[in-house]
């Protein structure tokens, strides 16, 4: 391991630091057939195990522990922030799970995406048709802001409602995916039907489904409303493709799951979805990318327009009232979005008992209300399946830690900033030199991974679970992987470097140095063994050597993002 050196230098980022020189071969190759293996054995335990329920049961009150472990602490940061620090896992125990989220829900944004844009000039002409920003402010807001469950379950929705700058085709587009990730965190803490407004009347999303200027059925020519929208919005967005119980299994009938809509209902709703379009024509300044799109009556469909047995007629935004009305008292609604909220959130493949405590939640906040954000947050978050130590080892626990989630959890855990508020990691989705995965550069309306996707001819799949974040992972995207992350450990990337003051005083500990770095980077879940690996690599370097001291941080923490026991996080 002596080899795995660490430079000092200050050097940014760039290619020449990702190439195949930055481990050496053997070393590389091994490190991703074990890394590879290691996951996908561990992966089989993200699967389907623990108690059944049945819609409609009395269900058990959520169990908080208290006090919390560090490992606790940090466990539950992981699943509720974009990565724990030691400030804020000490924060935690201090102010208790309830307190905690009490805090957050109470805090506002400290800006919008947009505003940031434009408190930073990316408004200048010359930016009209490039994406200057985007990624910067996406950064820079995830590793920072002090808001953090609004950013972590914006990130979840932006998971799921996907809108992805690349498929933007508009002027401005930094600034008009910008609004649309405003729309979600503004939202994440309000009720779901308002993000169903949001997301209809967004430019961005306009813009991305083709619904943007959709124009009525013209008979003369044979021309028929883009579909595209009305498809997605049931489909992906909100009621799916079958019909569920509330515990997200599939109602049958004749042993086969039963669908939710056909080709006429996604017609019928595609006639609701047109006329909408910009609400002014000044593209001088990017002010309308974030106005919400108004209604053109010219090129809006008035007749009636039927689906999901409901029918509407005379258009306008009346008529899109009537559609999302419709489809959010689907009885599809609460177990469809819970699921995929647990699945971003806390693990791949929640029980059903799980899955249906917090449909429950969402169909009733206890006051009556449906589609409360907050109730179903905190459900997700303070559930047995979620916060007993006993689900570590249940056969249901646990998720790949997403790419996104490695980056910003380092970068939280080791005090990344930028002075110069360039945060130039840019977009790093690339799967050969960075880490497969970039905030809001989704390559299409099905994500980076799908929900229910389990690698083919794999245990996995054999034991019929999902691995979803296995969909963007393979030889080439591990080796990407850990060569990114070599660097950046190292070096940042340009001027936002990583603040290895506090860390470095316990370098001279291996055993201490390894532990904190356990708690607060994979939330204490290094096996034993993995540990002493790790240590044993630390120890092979003096702490009294030239650059020593750096050299032993940079390893310990290297190796921690390298192990399976931090990429299979429960």
């Amino acid at each position: 391991m002596d080899t795995l050196l660490f430079d000092t230098s200050g050097a940014g980022l760039d290619d020449d630091h990702l190439q195949d020189d930055v481990i050496p071969v053997a070393d590389r190759l091994q490190t991703v057939t074990v890394l590879a293996s290691a996951l996908a054995l561990a992966a089989c335990g993200d699967g389907g195990g623990g108690s059944t329920g049945s819609a409609g049961t009395p269900t058990p009150p959520p169990v908080v522990v208290t006090p919390l472990t560090e490992s606790q602490a940090s466990r539950f940061l992981g699943q509720a922030t974009m990565g724990a620090t030691r400030t804020t896992i000490d924060g935690l125990i201090s102010r208790g799970i309830d307190g905690w989220l009490t805090d957050q829900f109470a805090m506002a944004r400290a800006t919008t995406h947009y505003d940031w844009l434009v408190a930073n000039g990316y408004n200048a002409a010359a930016n009209i048709n490039s994406q200057n920003g985007f990624d910067t402010t996406m950064w820079r807001q995830l590793i920072v802001e002090p808001d953090q469950l609004r950013q972590r379950v914006g990130m979840a929705l932006l998971d799921m409602l996907v809108v992805g700058i690349g498929g933007v085709n508009t002027s401005w587009v930094q600034f008009s995916t910008a609004a649309y990730v405003d729309v979600l965190l503004n939202n994440a803490f309000g009720n779901f039907r308002d993000i169903m407004d949001g997301i209809t009347t967004n430019v961005a999303m306009g813009s991305f489904l083709t619904f943007l200027g959709n124009r009525k059925a013209n008979t003369a020519s044979g021309s028929e409303p883009d579909e595209n929208y009305a498809r997605e919005l049931m489909q992906l967005f909100t009621i799916g493709l079958y019909q569920l119980n509330m515990d997200g299994t599939l109602v049958q009938s004749g042993g086969n799951p039963v669908e939710t809509y056909k080709p006429a209902d996604v017609s019928g709703l595609a006639r609701v979805f047109t006329g909408l379009n910009y609400s002014s024509s000044d593209n001088t300044t990017p002010d309308r990318m974030k106005a919400p799109m108004t209604m053109q009556a010219s090129i809006n469909e008035t007749g009636t327009a039927s689906f999901l047995g409901t029918s509407t007629s005379g258009g306008g935004m009346a008529a899109i009232k009537v559609a999302l009305d419709t489809i959010f008292a689907h009885a599809n609604v609460p177990p469809f979005v819970s699921k995929q909220l647990i699945q971003r959130l806390v693990t791949s493949n929640p029980s059903p008992a799980y899955v249906g405590r917090v449909s429950a939640a969402f169909a009733n906040n206890g006051a009556g209300v449906r589609g409360d954000m907050k109730a179903v947050i905190k459900a997700i978050l303070t559930d047995s399946e979620a916060r007993d130590d006993t689900a570590l080892t249940a056969a249901n626990a646990g998720k790949i830690r997403e790419p996104i989630m490695r980056l910003t959890g380092w970068a939280r855990a080791f005090g990344v900033n930028s002075p110069a508020n360039t945060w130039p990691f840019g977009d790093t989705s690339s799967t050969s030199t960075r880490i497969g995965q970039s905030p809001g550069r989704s390559p299409s309306v099905f994500n980076f991974f799908r929900p229910g996707y389990s690698p083919p001819a794999t245990a996995i799949s054999a034991a019929g679970l999902v691995a979803p974040e296995f969909q963007i992972t393979n030889e080439q995207s591990v080796v990407a992987y850990i060569n990114y992350f070599q660097s950046i450990v190292a070096n940042g990337a340009g001027d936002a470097k990583p603040d290895y003051t506090t860390i470095l005083t316990k370098a001279s500990d291996s055993a201490a140095l390894v532990a904190e770095v356990n708690t607060v980077l994979a939330a204490g879940q290094l096996s034993t063994a993995t540990q002493a690996s790790i240590k044993t690599a630390v120890d092979s370097i003096s702490a009294t050597a030239t650059n020593g001291p750096i050299n032993r941080v940079g390893v310990a923490i290297l190796l921690t993002l390298a192990s399976p026991d931090f990429l299979t996080v429960k």
